[in-house]
């Protein structure tokens, strides 16, 4: 009579070798990052982002706004609006978005009006109207004709 053959046993059980081995590496893992993270925490550093400062900073933000003879516009050297444009919504708008962010760097913000000698008067109360929309206060006026 033949013996029947035996049946591969398809349940091997429980293998511990692999998980010891999946425990060590994890083990390895977190032994390796723990000294990261105590490197960091000495070099306290902190992400990029908008800081609000408690206390005023001592700097001043000035910007140079200038009028040529022709009534253009320009701020920090940039034209703004059209000659003909009496409300300025352009330049009213770049000097509100300057105001809040000096506000939020508690800085002083200066604008410094430069006037062409020959540049129609009306066009500096236009620029005048639109730094008083904006709520900018601190203004100072020059007039350099070496410039020109």
């Amino acid at each position: 009579m033949k013996m029947p053959l035996q049946q591969a046993n398809s349940d091997v059980g429980f293998q511990i070798a692999p998980m010891i081995d999946v425990v060590f590496v994890i083990l390895v893992f977190f032994m390796a990052m723990a000294a990261q993270i105590r490197i960091e925490q000495i070099l306290q550093t902190k992400l990029p982002g908008i800081a609000v400062s408690s206390t005023s900073t001592e700097f001043v933000d000035e910007q140079i706004l200038q009028i040529g003879e022709d009534g253009e516009v320009s701020l920090n050297d940039e034209s703004y609006d059209s000659a003909q444009s009496r409300e300025l919504p352009l330049l009213t708008g770049t000097l509100m978005r300057l105001k809040a962010s000096s506000e939020a760097a508690k800085s002083k913000l200066v604008v410094t009006l430069i006037s062409h000698p020959e540049s129609p008067y009306f066009r500096t109360i236009d620029v005048l109207n639109a730094l008083s929309v904006a709520g900018i206060t601190n203004v100072t006026f020059t007039s350099d004709s070496e410039d020109y």
